[in-house]
């Protein structure tokens, strides 16, 4: 009795607690909530299974996702994780914007001193000699030959001139912006769809030979036949 008692008595520390009423009787009390909910975590513990580094999935972007992050400049290249891209990417929006703000402030120039040159001539239109003569005696004070200065027929052409070229290059670069915008997101649609592609440098040629069988319309020949692999 007294050995049968001992044994129970240690199973009842993990799972419940032993009561005994006297020497030939013994109750047992089931385990409390507190117990039942530590067994509880530990079963669940035990059946959770492990996390494993090679059950993860490699990295592969989405190409529709890369366009649409491409839509702010560089954030698509970001997404591919083409890092090296970015310095590219920005300084060639840069170096457009630059050529975009230039041009359009020397147009601006150039256009507001023709629209100045036409409204001048456009009120001495009757009285060009007058008009003339304010361009020879401005061609004496600087002491320069009257004849071969510039006169304001002269001046006029030359301004719009220089009014259109600017204006012709500011369009310019807003369409090479425009240009620059659409292959930073066809970059990052084909970098997408070839992320995984095998660009390894291990190239094989293979020879070995070759032998064509006779037909009713050739002879059987023998030749080599080399397959690359890349």
């Amino acid at each position: 009795m007294l050995v049968l008692l001992a044994g129970m008595s240690l199973n009842a520390k993990a799972q419940s607690e032993a009561i005994i009423l006297d020497a030939d009787t013994v109750v047992v009390a089931p385990p409390d909530s507190t117990v039942q909910a530590v067994l509880q975590a530990a079963d669940s513990a035990a059946q959770k299974p492990k996390f494993k580094v090679k059950d993860m999935k490699p990295f592969k972007p989405d190409p529709n996702r890369a366009v649409l992050y491409s839509i702010v400049p560089g954030l698509g290249q970001i997404y591919n994780r083409a890092y090296w891209k970015l310095p590219i990417v920005y300084g060639g929006f840069m170096g457009c914007l630059y050529a975009i703000t230039w041009n359009n402030k020397n147009y601006k120039d150039y256009s507001n001193a023709y629209l100045t040159l036409m409204y001048d001539v456009e009120h001495n239109k009757d009285n060009p000699d007058a008009w003339n003569k304010a361009w020879v005696d401005i061609a004496k004070k600087n002491g320069r030959d009257p004849e071969s200065f510039i006169t304001s027929t002269a001046l006029q052409d030359n301004i719009k001139r220089r009014k259109d070229y600017f204006r012709r290059y500011r369009d310019l670069s807003i369409i090479i912006t425009a240009g620059v915008y659409a292959i930073c997101m066809i970059d990052a649609y084909v970098d997408a769809q070839l992320f995984d592609f095998d660009i390894s440098p291990d190239l094989s040629l293979r020879v070995e030979p070759a032998v064509t069988p006779k037909t009713s319309f050739s002879d059987r020949s023998y030749g080599l036949n080399c397959s690359i692999k890349f």
